[in-house]
């Protein structure tokens, strides 16, 4: 099977963008810590990824952490930006990933200057800012970079599988460093996500503050939701009931 290829953002550079950024996003879907996302950057110069480079669902963690110094020397720039918990249940998951992004963007900008393009994995642009006055606003409208979606481009795409590696590897990370003061929900395991021994715990032990607690956690109590947008499913108004994911 063919791996990721600079062909997408070769055609970009083409087209007229000077750098272009791949961007993807780790830790959507978990019951506590922050929501992160990476960015690479890569110019007309940029030679094609490490060898091994792909999804990081698809890697081992060992292979992932293998591939992290040849993806420090590779692109012009990278960075990954957070969104704690704390802001995913004040702004929404989506607002919160565009936050993410925004911080990444930001580290990588500074390095390298304006960015002209974002390739972003999927079908749906959460990195743009809402019109004002759209329901998931949060205020920030400044012109930012043209973001051409691909389905899949974590698979396709070398700069966002490249992307998505740093973040995973870079949030995983954290979430051991914060399992050492939280032990029972075994986060170094785990990594924030529902497996049935951090289900347990939260059972018994209620979410501690780094939990996201605008979602339906399995404690019998339901956090009302403070902001719209709060939801981990398409970024709608509501709770998730986490329950329903195992």
């Amino acid at each position: 099977m063919t791996g990721p290829h600079l062909r997408l953002e070769r055609t970009l550079l083409r087209e007229g963008a000077s750098l272009v950024a791949g961007m993807d996003e780790v830790g959507r879907g978990s019951l506590a810590g922050p929501v992160s996302v990476g960015v690479v950057v890569v110019d007309a110069g940029t030679r094609s990824a490490p060898v091994g480079v792909a999804d990081s669902k698809l890697l081992s963690p060992a292979a992932r952490t293998a591939l992290l110094p040849a993806l420090g020397r590779w692109g012009r720039a990278r960075a990954v930006g957070h969104a704690s918990a704390e802001e995913i249940d004040e702004l929404g998951i989506i607002a919160a990933l565009r936050l993410a992004g925004t911080r990444a963007l930001e580290v990588a900008t500074a390095a390298v200057g304006p960015i002209d393009t974002v390739l972003l994995d999927g079908s749906h642009d959460w990195l743009t800012p809402p019109a004002q006055g759209d329901l998931f606003s949060t205020g920030d409208t400044r012109p930012g970079p043209r973001v051409r979606m691909r389905v899949k481009a974590d698979r396709t795409c070398a700069s966002v599988a490249a992307a998505s590696v740093l973040a995973k590897c870079e949030r995983d990370a954290l979430m051991t460093a914060l399992a050492a003061d939280h032990p029972a929900y075994r986060w170094q395991d785990n990594k924030g996500y529902a497996s049935p021994d951090h289900l347990a715990a939260l059972r018994t032990l209620g979410p501690s503050v780094l939990h996201r607690r605008s979602w339906r956690l399995p404690t019998g109590d339901t956090v009302a939701d403070p902001t719209p947008g709060a939801a981990a499913g398409a970024g709608g108004p509501g709770v998730l009931d986490v329950e329903a994911l195992v």
